[in-house]
């Protein structure tokens, strides 16, 4: 029986963001858009939902998943505009992603500054850049910025992925 959740995640480009959690198995919908939150965090960021079956991808890994694939430690000056959040749809979903986080700080060098928030609302990206990566694998935006994190996928969470989608990848091998 699949138990389908949903949980929002923004951090950088949501174009990379949403081929990143496209490219995971159990993962069945991926909406990328701009969310906003409550508080200080009501401009809308760029980020997406992810839809997932919780017996195949737990909401730790897609945390984790997410840390890896974005400058989950560095508060740079786009951080308006690429907010690193988990956005919650719940007060035990908020609980749960705030331990998770505490317990990948022991991956990271520096501190994490990956903020747990509400969900408030969200804005779908125009249709004719969503799945972004998909239909255009090839295009220079692509290759330099999204293909490395995908490569992040296949080195340190292989297990997860969804080979079928990132066959057409070749790791870059550094001697």
């Amino acid at each position: 029986m699949e138990v389908l959740q949903k949980i929002a995640l923004g951090g950088g480009c949501h174009w990379c963001t949403e081929a990143v959690f496209q490219s995971l198995v159990g993962v069945s919908k991926v909406e990328q858009g701009f969310l906003s939150s409550t508080g200080d965090n009501t401009t809308f960021s760029e980020a997406v939902i992810v839809h997932f079956n919780s017996e195949d991808m737990s909401l730790g890994m897609l945390i984790e998943i997410h840390s890896h694939t974005h400058k989950s430690t560095s508060n740079h000056s786009m951080r308006t505009k690429y907010r690193s959040a988990v956005y919650v749809f719940s007060k035990e979903q908020k609980q749960e992603a705030k331990q998770i986080l505490e317990s990948l700080q022991n991956q990271f060098e520096n501190k994490l500054i990956t903020e747990v928030l509400p969900f408030e609302s969200f804005k779908a990206s125009r249709e004719q850049i969503q799945n972004y990566y998909y239909n255009n694998p090839e295009k220079p935006f692509c290759e330099r910025f999204i293909n490395p994190k995908l490569e992040v996928l296949l080195k340190r969470f292989s297990n997860y992925t969804n080979k079928n989608k990132l066959k057409h990848l070749t790791l870059h091998r550094t001697s």
